[in-house]
């Protein structure tokens, strides 16, 4: 079927990610105030949603403690500019395996699994309008870390995000990722109208070429709102083939350090430069407002201790 451009484009800035970028680039937020800081910075340089993991604040190693994600959703919230709050559930299905001889015990250091009520736990407490769902077990470009989420972990997750009345934001790194979202879909699991991120050249899943690209695009059902990005130095050229595609737009700090060869970028540019894409290509940047309207989505206050 021929592919329509969107015309009305959201923007999704990916504000810190839990990626070992926090010595690359002084840029990356560490502590609450700073990711915050920063996601408030991009939301009024034109990004709708705000896309928020946490980060010790004194090293910078991911995290997932919850006095974190409440200081980042309480300062969000209590800015002076209005953007739909997305938070990580990605956190705590990591598996990091001995060597190729000898793979068990998993190693201590880098492994984190837990079970799904506790990797929900930040969901509950913040509601957020949407957070992720990474719809499938994946190698990362690491030797022997693997990202863990079992058909089992993903249908518990999934129908709780349902029942807290949190949208799921599908995470898919391959196609793979899609057939099994549209399962649970199909199960009741998930709501029909869903919501995708397609994830490109993250290494080892989908590569970020055209090809796989369209075949990720054909795979997403026509009632599904889409959006898509790429690492590095293809984070703008993706912006442009997900609008032409007829997705929306995703750039930040955990896809991408650069806003120019040699010039580290901070979440506003790259936020700003995505909207100049945009707007140069005849499509309207909307705003948080309609992005709720389009996608159902509820703005509520943090559940009081």
């Amino acid at each position: 079927m021929p592919l329509e451009m969107n015309r009305n484009v959201f923007i999704t800035c990916a504000v810190t990610g839990s990626g070992g970028t926090q010595d690359r680039s002084p840029h990356v937020p560490r502590s609450p105030k700073e990711i915050a800081d920063s996601a408030i910075a991009a939301a009024k340089a034109g990004a709708a949603v705000v896309h928020c993991h946490v980060r010790d604040p004194e090293t910078g190693v991911p995290s997932r403690r919850l006095d974190l994600y409440r200081e980042v959703t309480d300062r969000i919230r209590d800015a002076d500019v209005d953007v739909v709050l997305n938070l990580t559930a990605g956190m705590g299905g990591d598996m990091v395996f001995g060597s190729t001889e000898n793979p068990l015990p998993v190693k201590e250091t880098g492994t984190d699994m837990v079970g799904a009520t506790e990797r929900m736990a930040h969901i509950a407490e913040c509601l957020p309008e949407i957070c992720t769902l990474d719809c499938g077990t994946m190698n990362f470009a690491e030797a022997d870390y693997v990202m863990t989420n079992t058909p089992g972990m993903l249908r518990a997750m999934g129908q709780m995000m349902t029942d807290l009345g949190v949208k799921p934001e599908i995470e898919a790194f391959d196609t793979g990722h899609l057939w099994f979202a549209k399962q649970l879909v199909k199960e009741g699991v998930l709501e029909p109208n869903a919501l995708v991120q397609l994830c490109m050249g993250v290494p080892w899943g989908a590569p970020d070429d055209l090809n796989t690209f369209m075949a990720m695009v054909n795979n997403v059902p026509d009632d599904w709102t889409f959006s898509a990005f790429a690492l590095g130095r293809n984070q703008m050229a993706y912006a442009a083939q997900s609008v032409l595609a007829g997705g929306n737009v995703r750039v930040g700090l955990e896809d991408n350090l650069w806003l120019d060869k040699g010039v580290l970028a901070e979440n506003w540019q790259l936020v700003e430069r995505a909207n100049t894409i945009v707007s140069n290509m005849g499509a309207r940047v909307i705003g948080p407002a309609e992005v709720r309207e389009k996608l159902g989505l509820t703005k509520r206050a943090p559940v009081a201790k």
